[in-house]
């Protein structure tokens, strides 16, 4: 395989889970998307603070380069609000699959 995935888990602010996940899908999901990524399960959890998804790009040897245009896009400078805003922790890495049964 030569796409890469990464994992990125979130402990949103107190309250803010609804607009959080509101704001992610309607402009990060399509911003990032401009870049090649793609979302393939995201996720909350029962605490109404944790979120998570994997993105992935098909080109693992571009995920890095491809990452920094996302951030440096104008795409995501047009977010209306700042994903980071509405975040107390953030925590990502990079996984690969595992075969299994």
């Amino acid at each position: 395989m030569s796409g890469a995935w990464q994992l990125r888990r979130y402990q949103v602010k107190e309250g803010a889970l609804d607009a959080f996940v509101e704001l992610w899908r309607e402009e990060v999901v399509p911003a990032r998307g401009a870049y090649g990524f793609r979302v393939e399960a995201a996720w909350t959890g029962d605490d109404g603070r944790e979120f998570g998804w994997i993105v992935s790009h098909p080109d693992a040897s571009q995920f890095d380069a491809a990452e920094q245009a996302y951030y440096a896009s104008p795409e995501r400078a047009a977010i209306s609000t700042d994903p980071a805003s509405l975040l107390d922790e953030v925590a990502t890495w990079l996984v690969h699959p595992v075969k299994h049964p």
